[in-house]
Order: structure tokens, then C-alpha cells, then sequence
């Protein structure tokens, strides 16, 4: 949400004669749902399955299908060799908790830079926001990542989000500029060029062919 949509969200609110009335009722559904949030935190601790905190409602996801993980295990693998060889930061995958001002989610990948990750400790979780955030697509989520993520992700300065649909093999990379994402690539091929981490770039291919992502794994080691 934009500044000059928040503004006139508010001004509609100061509008109304019973705004006091109003915004009584909506701190009490607010600290409701904190209560919520903590109970999920309790959850949590127990859940095996990956589990997500979003506007009030505790989403717990059913077991991804072998094409999900295998294209997020590739992106992860190609990062995190990247990242681990130039001391670059932390990358995450899977059951990588991020907590935001309101909802907690658990990305397919993320990526922080050193600034972040030099405070993470080895018990560390949740997380905050991280730079980079990946989310895997599947008819059950398409719409949140799509959605409220995407919304999130912006609202938080997660400087880079990249959707990617294993069906179709095709990765959509979104910028933040000026506070809101921009549409930087939407392909089945060619490169992929990071912002956050700006001197790595590999085919889009990588993500979704073991020979590809190899090949690519063999040049970083090399």
C-alpha cells in the first residue's frame, strides 16, 4: 500500500463520526489477534509441516509435491554456494520463520545480506525481513504470493521478490523502486541477473534442470 493510499484511507476514517467508536473496535480485534499469534508461536514448536501466521489466521500448508521441492532445492543449492564462497550473507530455505510487523511466513528461499545475517545467532529465530525473498508457486498459495506477500514483502523493503511457476517453468523477478516492486522479468529463459547481489547472474534454466544448475555450480567453483 502506497503513502497517498494510506493518507486517504485515514482521511476516510477521520471522515466518519464514529472514528473513536471504530478505532476502539479495531484495537480489540488487533490485540485478539495477538493472542492468536502467540498461540501459533506455540505451535510451531511442535509443527513439522511448513505453517504460516497471516492476518489473524494460522495457515499450515500441506506437503509440497516433488516438482516444488526440487526447484526450490536448486535455487537454494546455486545461492547458498555463491553466497558461502564470498562470505555474503545467509541463505535460507524452507522452515526460515520471517516475522513482520504483522503476519510471520515461511518462504521457499530468502536471502540476507552480511549487514543482517553478521547478528544471527545459532539459535536464531524468527527472522526479520530478509533482501531477497523466493516463493515456489502452487494452486493453494499462488493467490497469497501473490497477494498479501506480495504486499508485505513491498510494504517491508525487501529490496528484491522473485515468484517462480514450476508448471510453466517461468520466473517473474520484481525490483522495489520508490517503494513499490516493478516487474524487471517475467521469462522461461535467458538470464536472471540479481539486484541484491549484484555481480551474480546464471540462466533462468538452472532453476529448474539439474545439468543446468551444475553447469552454473561448476563456473562459481571454478
Amino acid at each position: 500500500m502506497t503513502k497517498s493510499v494510506q493518507e486517504s484511507l485515514l482521511q476516510q476514517i477521520l471522515d466518519l463520526p464514529h472514528a473513536p467508536a471504530l478505532l476502539a473496535a479495531l484495537q480489540t480485534a488487533l490485540a485478539e489477534e495477538q493472542q492468536k499469534r502467540l498461540a501459533f508461536y506455540n505451535l510451531i514448536s511442535t509443527e513439522e509441516n511448513k505453517s504460516e501466521f497471516i492476518n489473524g489466521e494460522i495457515i499450515i500448508q500441506s506437503p509440497v509435491k516433488h516438482q516444488h521441492n526440487e526447484y526450490s532445492g536448486l535455487l537454494y543449492q546455486l545461492l547458498n554456494i555463491y553466497v558461502s564462497q564470498n562470505d555474503l550473507g545467509f541463505v535460507g530455505i524452507e522452515k526460515i520463520m520471517i516475522s513482520l510487523t504483522r503476519n510471520d511466513y515461511e518462504p521457499d528461499v530468502c536471502y540476507f545480506r552480511p549487514e543482517k545475517a553478521i547478528n544471527f545467532k545459532k539459535d536464531q529465530s524468527p527472522f526479520p525481513a530478509p533482501d531477497l525473498v523466493v516463493e515456489v508457486c502452487s494452486p493453494k498459495t499462488e493467490s497469497r504470493d501473490r497477494g498479501i506477500k506480495f504486499e508485505d514483502y513491498q510494504n517491508h523493503g525487501v529490496e528484491e521478490y522473485w515468484i517462480i511457476s514450476p508448471d510453466d517453468r517461468v520466473l517473474e523477478q520484481y525490483h522495489l523502486e520508490d517503494g513499490a516492486y516493478r516487474l524487471i522479468k517475467k521469462s522461461d529463459g535467458g538470464e536472471v541477473r540479481s539486484f541484491v547481489l549484484p555481480d551474480l547472474s546464471f540462466p533462468i534454466a538452472a532453476i529448474f534442470d539439474k545439468k543446468h544448475n551444475l553447469s552454473v555450480i561448476a563456473t562459481l567453483l571454478s
